[in-house]
């Protein structure tokens, strides 16, 4: 079933976890598991080195240089039960530049309450996106309910 706009926005903001996809300019769509937080209509996905990572700026950093479209896609998997599977899907557009001081402290303190591992890191850049579209959908009405 097709979810309404409000239970999608619900369902995505409660989210633990995300997958960010980009579009590489030869390669097509790349997809990476991401921390992120809702603010308003604003999707802010760190850009850290809390994890190891090899090399230097992140393909998905250099993607959107290229295309500043991007997808957040959130969901519940039940192997055992798929009347309670769901998704929630946020298009998104990159903000430009450097978002205002006390937009971005905003948003790395709603980071640092979501993700107790960042609570005492400072985060090299924040990618910002502005949701363009929610789209989502469920096996069953019962699939969205809190547990």
């Amino acid at each position: 079933m097709r979810l309404g706009g409000a239970r999608c926005e619900h369902l995505i903001r409660t989210s633990e976890r995300g997958v960010l996809a980009t579009v590489h300019p030869v390669r097509g769509v790349d997809a990476v598991p991401v921390c992120f937080v809702i603010d308003a209509d604003r999707v802010a996905v760190p850009v850290d080195r809390i994890k190891p990572k090899t090399g230097g700026t992140l393909q998905r950093v250099r993607n959107l240089e290229h295309d500043r479209r991007a997808a957040l896609l959130c969901d519940r998997w039940d192997g055992d039960d798929w009347s309670q599977l769901w998704w929630v899907r946020a298009s998104l557009e990159l903000t430009e530049g450097d978002q205002e001081h006390q937009v971005r402290t905003e948003l790395e303190a709603a980071l640092r309450q979501k993700y107790h591992h960042y609570v005492d890191q400072s985060f090299t850049k924040l990618l910002v996106f502005r949701i363009t579209r929610l789209t989502g959908w469920s096996a069953s009405a019962s699939a969205t309910e809190p547990a």
